[in-house]
């Protein structure tokens, strides 16, 4: 829940004028990592730390995806508490830092929200590309994350497997597909059209698909996404997260801090940006297909997880 809020204030850093630098990552303890600022990739974002459980057979691994908007937030801020609690279950951890979407628009990446997306599959490769060296068991991985971050854990989660076989590059190789992905506040839906029906005072998610500007704010870029929808609906089939629901996806659990109004469509929740609504209408979409997914919030909490680590640390140690 910690990394939830943190997630939350890193991330109304970014609500106002898109165009702005990101916000210097206030870091906190954390154990030394086993190592430190691993690229994977040529951008100085594109950097991970891992900390190796002790243990005597392949261990699993969670991926630690940081919230922020996809325009702020950084690997440093997850602390002991985000990372201990694995460590002691046996299982490894990763915390990923990605290109931002001001990086990916400098880039020319299309759409913006590529960048972080594409990024945290490539971290996720190269981590399995170091099974031996790093004692991984590449059959258990797991992602968490908070707001943007959730996103990106789910959208790995949810995706079609990217890996290449005929790649000459041996990471590319490598499997993106996740053993179950547990978040905190995510965003399950990029369309501005749904998220309309679903809450009327929607506003995030136009930034993904470009419309990021000087002296925007989330709803103007929410706007004009609405208003380019049919120009941009194969990216929301590509990047939105309830669009990729598939029979044999992994399970996921998906938590939310707070909710001031009835969790149905039609309703304006007070932070619409990490309303339960958005787990509730993933759930729904998952159980019709059969996978495993359940979502919690204080006024309705699971019965069977009492929290995302407890969630992934059950999906990822029992073997």
């Amino acid at each position: 829940m910690i990394r939830y809020f943190l997630s939350l204030a890193v991330a109304a850093l970014a609500a106002g004028p898109l165009l702005a630098q990101a916000k210097e990552p206030k870091k906190v303890e954390r154990p030394t990592p086993t190592a430190a600022d691993v690229a994977y990739g040529d951008h100085a974002r594109q950097k991970f730390d891992f900390w190796q459980a002790k243990s005597d057979k392949p261990t699993p691994l969670v991926l630690l995806i940081h919230g922020g908007g996809w325009v702020n937030g950084d690997k440093s801020t997850y602390g002991t508490g985000a990372i201990k609690p694995f460590l002691d279950a046996g299982i490894s951890v990763a915390s990923v830092n990605y290109r931002f979407i001001q990086h990916a628009m400098e880039q020319k990446v299309s759409p913006p929200v590529k960048a972080p997306l594409h990024d945290a599959a490539r971290a996720l490769q190269t981590l399995r590309s170091k099974a031996k060296e790093w004692n991984l068991d590449k059959t258990r991985v797991g992602a968490t994350g908070g707001s943007a971050g959730a996103c990106t854990s789910l959208w790995l989660a949810l995706h079609d497997d990217l890996a290449d076989p005929k790649s000459n590059d041996p990471i590319a190789r490598e499997s993106t597909r996740l053993t179950a992905a547990a978040v905190n506040g995510a965003q399950t839906s990029l369309d501005p059209k749904q998220l309309k029906e679903w809450m009327p005072n929607a506003v995030y998610g136009g930034h993904a698909f470009g419309y990021r500007g000087e002296g925007r704010q989330r709803g103007d870029e929410f706007k004009l996404a609405l208003e380019n929808r049919e120009k941009i609906l194969p990216w929301i089939k590509e990047y939105s997260p309830i669009e990729l629901v598939t029979k044999d996806d992994a399970p996921v659990f998906l938590q939310y801090a707070t909710q001031d109004k009835p969790v149905e469509p039609g309703q304006s929740p007070k932070d619409p940006t990490h309303a339960a609504i958005y787990g509730v209408m993933l759930v729904e979409a998952m159980a019709k297909a059969g996978v495993e997914a359940e979502v919690s919030w204080p006024e309705k909490p699971s019965k069977k997880y009492k929290n995302v680590n407890e969630f992934l640390i059950k999906k990822l140690a029992a073997k």
